[in-house]
Order: structure tokens, then sequence, then C-alpha cells
């Protein structure tokens, strides 16, 4: 099937027994959201809620709930465009293997967008407010949309592969907002609608935008593509809808997708702002309050059997961490053609995506030399740190592919473990100081500001990491708790930091030598709560890498500066505590547990879910 609307990919699951129907009432605000969560983290289908309290619209969640699942919304098209990426990495392979590429060039053809005068998502008018409402996490400052497709140009008549095709997040209501004209619009650094944005306040007048929702679920994942720029989504939403992405094209709007089920019609003054948020973002935390564009809305429209499909965000794994599992299954090979000397590159889902960012290089130009220091792969690290999205990576770990040809990326514990048995503490550190990272990230030293470390290690195994503690470590007073979260790393329970604290070298590094008993783990974790920290991997990278800022809360033992390099004898300490400046984590309200608990209990088809 070739999906035209959502109401076709609801249909369509539903006939591969990969949705459920959900007709008692339940409310957009908190509930529908905690019974989202409940249904993709027990691996649950796709629910359509046929009945949303005070909403003229069904609502559908969990469309892309599995890996699994998401490959069957995309069965009839993505081995065309795995072989389109194919031909990308090697051209000669048309020629060379031509029987294996006979429906390329049909593919090829749907990558060009269309332009139509008018479409299905225009049938309807209705007012701003009445839009589905959905409110995801507590202290959320209103309704969001969670799957838009945010469409801008960087001028009234360009072309439509001049189109930028975003997933930015949309605050439908509360705030300081007109709930009858306004829309908050949060994008952040290194996001294509910023070039349109920045060329809008150098012409001296507002850009327009639409906001659609629904359609072709291929227009959802094209959203989110970290594709190059200068490369329009819309032709990659194409070769995987299979069929040519139709928009509307006219005077007086940017392109309107005209499959999708919404569209939000409007203009934004590149002058203005007004304060977005809070929003529980995908890093775990709230994303504050800031102030952000709005866009001024002109038009809604929806087509004749809409559906509205949603999402929700929080700490991983959530829904979003099947778009990066899809996006690396397609993507991945075209690594190595864009980072030459890159095999292979993960952005860790359970530490918020870009707080820890893995690498697989190659040391590859002085074969001979038998050097075991980095050398290449710091050139390497450089050029993944200056790619797109990558280049918001907090931590960067990479190692060499020539000292173990097996090593998986994906084994975040089995990664960490090769890299902690070859890593040199006194070399191999290497830090970006008062840069740019992730806009949710609230680590650093203020909004998009903090700081990066390269990892990098290369060679022989020169250390054998423990599993266990043995005797006494001697730790300072006001630690202890010691926990071992993976081999060669330890974690330790600190003093609740404060704004008047004093830094941990104080506390703890200074107060210790390279002889003591810490030394045997090179890597030492200080948290709030080494028991929860320590207790799965997934929980040492989220605490770890969310909650520390390379340069200001990366410690050593016996620690040194040589000619402005930084790096200690014995062990690495991160301190990975909550700081007085950070956002404060999600935590669901508690009468909405209960009110989902007692759905749960009623029984029936969506309760073994939940």
């Amino acid at each position: 099937m070739k999906h035209r609307s959502t109401r076709h990919a609801v249909d369509d699951l539903a006939a591969g027994g990969r949705l459920i129907r959900y007709e008692h009432p339940v409310d957009a605000n908190l509930e529908l959201a905690e019974i989202q969560r409940r249904v993709y983290l027990s691996g649950g289908p796709a629910v359509l809620f046929t009945n949303v309290t005070g909403c003229r619209f069904p609502m559908v969640s969990n469309l892309f709930g599995s890996l699994d699942q998401a490959r069957y919304l995309f069965r009839h098209t993505i081995d065309r465009v795995r072989k389109l990426i194919e031909l990308k990495i090697d051209p000669s392979l048309a020629a060379k293997q031509f029987w294996r590429y006979p429906s390329v060039p049909l593919a090829a053809l749907t990558m060009l967008p269309r332009r139509c005068r008018s479409g299905a998502v225009m049938q309807n008018s209705i007012a701003l407010p009445e839009l589905p409402q959905l409110k995801s996490w507590p202290d959320d400052g209103g309704a969001f949309v969670t799957l838009p497709q945010v469409l801008s140009q960087p001028a009234e008549g360009a072309s439509l592969q001049e189109t930028n095709l975003g997933m930015y997040r949309v605050q439908l209501s509360g705030n300081d907002y007109d709930p009858q004209t306004e829309v908050g619009m949060h994008y952040q650094i290194h996001r294509g609608i910023g070039v349109h944005h920045r060329a809008a306040l150098e012409n001296g007048r507002p850009f327009r935008v639409v906001v659609t929702v629904g359609g072709a679920p291929s227009m959802t994942l094209s959203a989110v593509m970290p594709l190059p720029e200068g490369l329009s989504e819309l032709t990659f939403a194409g070769a995987l809808a299979g069929h040519r992405i139709p928009m509307v094209t006219g005077p007086g709007h940017a392109p309107i997708y005209a499959d999708a089920d919404f569209a939000i019609v409007g203009t934004i003054d590149p002058t203005r702002q007004k304060p977005e948020g809070p929003f529980g973002d995908h890093l775990g935390y709230y994303s504050l309050r800031h102030d952000f564009p709005v866009l001024n809305v002109e038009r809604v429209y929806h087509r004749n059997d809409a559906v509205w499909p949603l999402t929700v965000v929080g700490r991983p794994p959530q829904e979003d961490t099947t778009f990066g599992e899809l996006i690396h299954d397609l993507t991945g090979p075209v690594i190595p053609t864009v980072l030459p000397g890159i095999k292979a590159v993960h952005a860790v889902d359970a530490s918020g995506v870009h707080p820890l960012l893995l690498a697989i290089g190659s040391e590859r130009y002085m074969p001979m030399s038998g050097a075991n220091e980095p050398q290449e792969l710091l050139t390497q690290a450089n050029a993944v740190l200056g790619n797109g999205q990558l280049s918001l990576a907090k931590y960067l770990w990479i190692a060499n592919h020539y000292d173990n040809t097996e090593l998986d990326i994906h084994d975040v514990s089995g990664f960490l473990q090769h890299m902690l048995q070859r890593v040199d503490w006194r070399r191999d550190l290497h830090f970006q100081t008062q840069t740019t990272i992730d806009t949710l990230d609230y680590s650093g030293s203020g909004l998009n500001r903090g700081s990066k470390v390269v990892i990098a290690a290369v060679g022989p195994v020169v250390r054998q990491l423990p599993t266990s503690i043995e005797g006494d470590l001697h730790l300072p007073e006001g630690f202890g708790q010691p926990k071992v979260a993976a081999p060669g790393i330890l974690i330790i329970q600190g003093p609740a930091a404060s704004a008047s604290s004093p830094r941990l070298d104080a506390l703890l590094t200074d107060r210790m030598d390279v002889h003591s008993p810490i030394n045997r783990f090179p890597l030492v974790i200080v948290a709030d709560d080494s028991e929860f920290s320590a207790r799965t991997i997934n929980n040492f990278v989220w605490t770890t890498f969310t909650r520390s800022n390379p340069a200001a809360d990366i410690y050593g033992i016996g620690a040194f500066v040589a000619d402005k390099h930084w790096g200690c004898e014995g062990s690495l300490v991160i301190d990975a505590r909550v700081k007085p400046h950070h956002a404060p984590p999600l935590i669901e309200d508690p009468e909405i547990v209960k009110r989902v608990d007692a759905i749960a209990a009623r029984g029936g088809a969506l309760a073994k879910y939940l």
C-alpha cells in the first residue's frame, strides 16, 4: 500500500494485526501520553483512540512502535531506497550488477515532488483551538504538536527542491500565545529552517511557514532525516512513499503538503519572539521557558477523514528511538563515504542522543610506524564534530578499527570496555571549550553553550579492568556507596551539589593520590544515587552524560596541565551529580498513573500493554 494519509496507514496496520482500536473515553491531557509510554515500552502495537475527550478527531499513537513495525509500513519501498543508497555509494554498480537495480529508475522518478493547485488537506477549514490538544508531562507549558512536519522556503517563489522539511517543536496553546492566531516555534541550532530565518532577517520581512501533520508516514520520517544541506527532504520522502510528494503551491503561502491530515499556514516575523515551553524532552528532562519565534497563523485546514498522529518523548527509550534505529538502518552504509576513514558512528539513544557519540575510525596513514597513540583518529574526530547534527555531540569516544575488527559499536558496554583497556588519560583527552551543544542540554554554561571532549584510544590492551571492589577504597568524607557499573567503571555517591559547594577537586580528587586503590578503576563517576546509576548500563549512560559538562565536570587523580593540554595520571573522574542550574527530570503525575492503572485493571486488548 502506498499510504496517502494517516487513515491509510491506520487501516494498513489494522489489516496486519498491528493496531488496536480503543473506543473508551481518553483525555489528551496527560492520560493519553501515559498510555503511549507504557505501550511503547511493552512492545505494543499502534493504538487508535476514537473517543478523545473534548476533541472531534481520532488520534493515533505508536505508529513507529518498533523497528519491525516501521519496516512493515515501508515494506513495499524500503528495498528500493536501500538500492538507491547503494548506487549513491558506488554508481558503477548500476552497470556491474544491472539486474539488481531494475526498479531504481522508477524510484528515482518518485523523488521529484510535484506541484498541484489543491489537495485533500484543504477540504475543511477550522479554528486553531479545535486541533487536538496533547499535553505529555505535568509541567509542560501547554499542548504541543509532537509529530509536526514544518515546511519553509528561503523566499517566495523558490523551487520545491529548496523547501526545507524539519520536525521542530510546535506549541499550540499556553503561555502568552493568542489561542486563535499564534503558535510557538522552537527550532534549534543546526536546523535548516534557521537558514531561512536568517535570510528573512536580511530581507527585513516575514517568511512563510506551513506546519502539516499526518499524511504518508514517509513524510514524518523524512522530517527527522539528517540529510546533507542542499538535499531536499521531499526527495527522500517520495522515494520512501513510493510516489511523488504532492505540494500545493501558490501565492500567499509556503508549499502545503497536499496529502497531509492537517495544515497550519502562516508567517514568522524573524524579529519577534515569545516565551515557549517548558516541554518534557528526549533527554529525560524539561527544556525550560525561553524566547523562540512565533508562527502567526492565517489558516488551519484538515482533510475529511483526518486522524491526528502523535508521539511522546522523554527519557529514552521512547518512540523516537525507533526513528534513530530506522535512520541508521537506511543510512549507516553511507557514513564511510561522507566521513573518510570512519567505519561507523552511533549516537547513543540511552544518553538522549547528542550527549554521547561512539565512533570507529581507522589509523591508516602510518601502518609501518607501529605507533600506539591516536593520530589520524583525531583528524577523523574533528570531521565527525564538523558534520551536521553530529556536531552537537558532547562526548565523542573514538576507537581504532584495526585494534579490533569485530568491535560492535551498538554494544555500549563492550565498546567502553575496549576503550578503557587502551586509553591513556595523560594523552587521550582533547577538549573543546566555550562551544555549542544541544539546545535541550542544560548541563552547560548557558543555552546552547558548553564544551566537548574527544576521547581517542589506539593500540594494544594496557590494563585489565576490575569487575569488583576489593578492600577499602579510602574515600574522603562525604563519599561512599561504591558500585561497579561495568568492567573498569566505578560509581560512588557524593554529597549533593549546591551553588555554594566546593568543586569536586577540592572535595575528592586533590585529596587522593595515584597510589590509592581507587585507581584500579580507570573511570570513576560521582553521582547522587550510585545504586540507581550502576543498576543498568542505560542508567549509567543517562546519568553520566546528561548531567555533566566535560570542561567543567571532568576531573582526575594526579591531574596536570602541560602546554595547555589537560590530563591525569590516575583515574578520570566525572561529576555526574545534579547541579543547581540543571533542568528538572520528568516525573509522571501520580493521579494519571492511577487512572491508567485502572484502565489496565479493566482488561481488554489494550490492558496487557499497560
